[in-house]
């Protein structure tokens, strides 16, 4: 099941499947919020977006393995309002720079899950909502890490 919500960044929506929230992304999506955890997946990122939430409570099941899954789980240790680079989690995860910036380009839950915490060593990298690296510039900010953008 999806449901989604308008944010200042556009719409975005949320999948659940077998009491977890498997899929997150960007554009509208019809469903139905009224099933529990979706609603309250709505409400968490809603509380996000106006400032008043800074940590996600959800069941997140990103289902991947090796690299990919090490690095998720490695984006959601990232604390609000800092970053890393692609660099510092190519060491912790010992794996190639590029290896990880490509899966952070496969996040099946971004927001929810925090790629837009990681930056290039000399930028900001990419990022894959609809504005690119505008948009992660608008989370950087809105997470208070705006001092790490100048």
């Amino acid at each position: 099941m999806r449901a989604g919500l308008s944010t200042p960044l556009g719409p975005v929506w949320v999948e659940a499947r077998d009491g977890a929230i498997v899929a997150s992304g960007w554009g509208p999506a019809p469903g139905d919020p009224s099933d529990a955890l979706l609603g309250e997946a709505l409400k968490q990122l809603s509380d996000y977006f106006d400032g008043m939430r800074e940590v996600f409570d959800l069941p997140l099941a990103h289902g991947r393995d090796g690299l990919q899954g090490a690095l998720l789980d490695a984006l959601r240790a990232i604390p609000h309002g800092q970053t890393r680079t692609y660099g510092e989690l190519s060491k912790a995860l010992d794996a190639p720079a590029q290896a990880i910036g490509q899966a952070c380009g496969a996040n099946p839950l971004p927001i929810l899950i925090p790629c837009h915490r990681v930056l290039s060593a000399t930028g900001l990298g990419g990022f894959s909502a609809p504005g690119g690296v505008e948009a992660k510039v608008w989370l950087l900010r809105h997470e208070g890490a705006a001092s790490l953008l100048l």
